[in-house]
């Protein structure tokens, strides 16, 4: 297929089904609130998918009480976080895909109708929006604020990059261009939005609001993470033919350091 623009052309009349996936695993501090926001999603037409990989803590408990409203369920051991987000994406029937994670949480209730209004009255393949880091304990405490923009060609190439649990996707680029690379450990969700929007130039729109809210922590996050995280950074630049410029590593620090300083943007409940 090589680097042509891909362009798809969708009927906006059609029932716009949403699969939401969850990839969890010993996730019983948080679980429920992923599922609430989830299920308290005004949008009707939901198909909600958990990956669970064989948790051990309470976690299949939690979910045997809502089994009743998470259409797909299975616990099975995996190759990891982005092998469990593959195994989600074949379990998935919907024309848009989203992943919200047990640390996540949808910011309110009308995220959903907002981006299938926006994917569907633009012809998308694909939407964005912002998002804050909140305390562990504390969800009310916001801690960064993650102010993605409006993309601008090659953005990618100067540090930007979407947050992952914001980008919604239509099923179809995953069948055109390809799942999850499962040999980035950190760095699988950044090669993948680097795929789909720098190589393969997917149309984009962005909700300017707070779409989810996600805990603070993760491997990522850790001096080791980091380090390994911007090793497969690089490597995910040339194993699409796309050449890194040094700027890259000074601005993505500089994005960093002012999520800490911006106001966000929430929408009221």
């Amino acid at each position: 297929m090589g680097a042509a623009l891909l362009r798809f052309h969708y009927h906006c009349e059609e029932i716009v089904k949403v699969s939401v996936i969850t990839v969890c695993l010993n996730s019983a501090e948080t679980i429920e609130s992923t599922i609430r926001s989830v299920l308290g999603q005004t949008y009707e037409h939901v198909e909600y998918i958990v990956v669970d990989g064989g948790s051990s803590d309470g976690t299949l408990e939690i979910l045997r009480t809502y089994q009743g409203r998470i259409a797909k369920c299975i616990s099975e051991s995996d190759g990891g976080i982005y092998n469990a987000m593959n195994k989600g994406i074949c379990l998935a029937t919907g024309q848009v895909i989203s992943f919200l994670n047990a640390d996540d949480a949808y910011a309110y209730d009308k995220v959903l109708s907002e981006v299938v209004a926006l994917l569907s009255t633009r012809n998308l393949d694909a939407v964005y929006g912002d998002l804050v880091y909140v305390d562990r304990r504390d969800t009310k405490r916001i801690v960064r604020y993650w102010q993605a923009g409006e993309y601008r060609q090659k953005a990618f190439f100067h540090g930007w990059a979407p947050p992952h649990p914001t980008f919604f996707c239509r099923k179809c680029l995953f069948e055109r261009c390809g799942s999850f690379n499962t040999k980035y450990r950190i760095a699988a969700d950044f090669e993948l939005m680097l795929r789909f929007i720098e190589k393969y130039g997917v149309s984009l729109g962005y909700v300017p609001k707070t779409l989810v809210r996600m805990r603070t922590a993760g491997r990522a996050n850790t001096i080791r993470g980091i380090i390994r995280g911007n090793r497969e950074i690089v490597d995910a630049f040339r194993t699409n033919g796309l050449k890194i410029p040094l700027q890259f590593f000074l601005r993505k620090p500089l994005s960093r350091i002012m999520q800490f300083l911006e106001k966000p943007v929430i929408q009221s409940p």
